[in-house]
């Protein structure tokens, strides 16, 4: 089954957005392949990739890559069966996963081998694949992230996993040192509407559920005038899921890697030291006391959440409480969802809080997932705060009450 250029997109972007040097290996390529093309599209001068095809098409794959020249020939080798290929970081499938559950298990038992310490295997599934059980199981023991790619036909998810024959701290130490390296993640839930302006994938079936209720309204009564509510809420609501381009999603190399950045827009609530037991000690060492930045955000600011440092998801949590406003006291009571990261410099939280209205928070990472600073990671609808802990004493806010912030620019710690 051929697969899109979305799907092809999703499945390179672990390797994509390591700087390197790097190794990749894509698995069942033929020339012209998207996953293929998208890998070498990937390749920097000290990256290494392997390119595993079957034996009736190998001599054809190593005449064009020899016909694109010295670059493609020095960094990309040729092999003709999977017990050629040496371990990589990156390990992508070029073919949707199509066998039958017991086709999947023995393959995925040699595909593990060629998967270095911390590395990630990367592949995309029909949304009714034979194996989508072994999938699932597959995801949750191992899973650092799915995305749904509707841009492909039939619709496709693309799983990542992290997945070695190396003890869980060796590839727990190689995800926190290659966050430092990352570029932000591609996420296929931003629809691009601009150039610079995307829009999440919720705000896009939100617009589509009232565009649908108004023409089913206008249909069922032709003289009412009550399709035209849910028409006219369409674009406003589309609007809330804006999700612009900052300079996160465009930064090279982190000029300031002492800088926190904020989790959200909004404006500034509080800074304060408090105490809190249940993310662990700050810094690895001793000690619960944490420097807290807390963020509301209205219905008018941008609602996409954005990881404020670089490191490696340790835990998501979720902790049940109100729905009182977010702008008051007793919001900081409300349920809320805490992303845990680990960082060269202790663990840093950043707590989703839901507002009076609607009540839902989307967070997209999971533990093992290694998160840019400044990448999108979820959001939060409609009204909301964000809080931000660091480790008492590592880091110093530069921020005070009252000031406007934009994720993924706006500095509002630095680390001391």
């Amino acid at each position: 089954m051929p697969i899109s250029k979305a799907a092809a997109r999703g499945i390179t972007d672990e390797f994509a957005r390591r700087r390197g040097p790097k190794s990749g290996l894509v698995v069942g390529a033929t020339w012209g392949n998207p996953v293929l093309t998208a890998a070498l599209e990937a390749l920097m001068p000290a990256d290494r990739l392997t390119v595993v095809a079957d034996p009736v098409s190998i001599e054809d794959l190593r005449a064009s890559l020899a016909a694109e020249g010295s670059w493609t020939a020095g960094n990309v080798t040729a092999v003709a069966s999977l017990a050629e290929a040496g371990p990589a970081e990156e390990v992508m499938l070029a073919s949707p996963v199509t066998v039958e559950a017991e086709a999947f298990i023995d393959d995925i038992a040699l595909l593990r081998e060629k998967v270095s310490p911390g590395g990630v295997l990367s592949f995309a599934a029909t949304l009714t694949a034979p194996a989508r059980e072994e999938i699932a199981e597959l995801v949750a023991e191992y899973g650092i992230g799915t995305d749904l790619i509707v841009r492909s036909l039939p619709p496709v998810r693309i799983h990542r996993l992290r997945i070695g024959s190396a003890s869980e701290r060796e590839g727990r130490a190689r995800a926190i040192a290659a966050a430092e390296d990352l570029a932000p993640a591609w996420r296929a839930s931003s629809v691009a509407v601009t150039p610079r302006l995307h829009l999440d994938s919720n705000g896009v079936i939100a617009a589509g559920l009232l565009l649908g209720t108004a023409w089913a309204a206008k249909r069922i009564r032709p003289s009412s005038k009550a399709w035209a509510l849910p028409a006219l809420a369409a674009a406003p609501v589309a609007a809330f899921f804006r999700d612009p381009q900052r300079e996160a999603d465009l930064r090279g190399e982190d000029d300031e890697p002492e800088s926190v950045l904020a989790a959200s827009d909004g404006r500034i609530m509080a800074v304060e030291t408090v105490v809190d037991e249940r993310f662990g000690a700050a810094t690895g060492t001793a000690g619960s006391e944490w420097l807290r930045i807390a963020a509301y955000l209205s219905l008018t600011d941008v609602h996409i959440n954005r990881a404020p440092v670089a490191g490696e998801v340790v835990d998501v949590f979720t902790e049940r409480g109100g729905y009182a406003k977010a702008s008051t006291p007793e919001g900081e009571h409300n349920v809320a969802c805490y992303t845990v990261v680990s960082t060269p410099r202790g663990r840093v939280v950043v707590a989703q809080r839901t507002g009076m209205i609607l009540r839902r928070i989307v967070n997209r990472t999971k533990p093992g997932a290694a998160l840019a600073k400044g990448e999108r990671y979820g959001l939060i609808r409609f009204g909301s705060r964000t809080d931000v802990y660091l480790p008492a004493g590592a880091a110093e806010a530069v921020v005070e009450p009252g000031q406007t912030i934009r994720a993924g620019e706006t500095v509002v710690a630095r680390w001391i």
